[in-house]
């Protein structure tokens, strides 16, 4: 049972780090692009990544109230920050801006009170957060990710009617079932933002990194040598 603990932890750590890696790479992406739907992207992901570091924290033990309620927060930051990158998908009009201070003033609600409500420690057995916050909290919460998680279908349909690259799909595809985790979080399923995220995290991973430089470098590296 030790071991098991162990290696659960362990994946979470892991997962922690390649979601982090993820996301320091998408802000040095919009910072070198000076693109504001990548850094949307990033903060999405950094999102994602302090979740995952809670979710590691809670496991060992160390949970409190102030990590619960960054938490409960974060579970709809996620989708709601990811969705403000996909809405420069739509055609160029008011939609972006409207959304974007819709989703500023919605996810600002949701930090105020996520951050003021007292969280129960009960939240939490053994080691998984599964626990809900006060109905209203739901309320709100719903409120991101509910217009989000449209938002980052429906972006993705746009995406892909416009040009098919598998790349483009799996980074599409898991910012998608990263972000509705959170949504199921929200909406009382939290075991969904557990597998929601391992398989969010698989799918960006894939779609951000050129296995192909990896798995080539060496028959490279070697027919190099021989016609030499």
């Amino acid at each position: 049972m030790q071991a098991e603990s162990a290696g659960i932890a362990l994946s979470l750590a892991v997962l922690s780090g390649i979601l982090g890696y993820l996301a320091v790479r998408g802000l040095y992406r919009s910072y070198r692009d000076r693109s504001r739907h990548q850094t949307m992207f990033g903060l999405g992901l950094v999102c994602g990544t302090a979740a995952l570091v809670v979710e590691l924290i809670a496991y060992l033990g160390a949970v409190n109230s102030p990590l619960l309620e960054a938490y409960v927060f974060l579970s709809a930051a996620i989708v709601g920050v990811l969705s403000l990158g996909s809405a420069k998908s739509f055609r160029p009009g008011r939609f972006e801006t409207v959304y974007t201070g819709y989703m500023a003033v919605a996810m600002g609600l949701v930090a105020w009170y996520s951050f003021t409500t007292p969280m129960s420690l009960s939240m939490v057995q053994n080691g998984i957060i599964v626990g809900n916050p006060s109905l209203w909290l739901l309320i709100l919460s719903s409120l991101v990710t509910i217009p989000a998680t449209i938002v980052l279908l429906t972006a993705a349909v746009v995406h892909l009617r416009r040009t098919f690259r598998p790349k483009g799909l799996l980074m599409i595809s898991g910012a998608c079932v990263l972000g509705a985790g959170g949504a199921f979080y929200v909406a009382s399923f939290p075991v969904v933002l557990y597998y929601a995220e391992f398989v969010g995290i698989v799918m960006l991973f894939l779609g951000l990194t050129d296995l192909s430089r990896l798995a080539l470098s060496r028959p490279a590296a070697a027919s190099e040598r021989s016609s030499l």
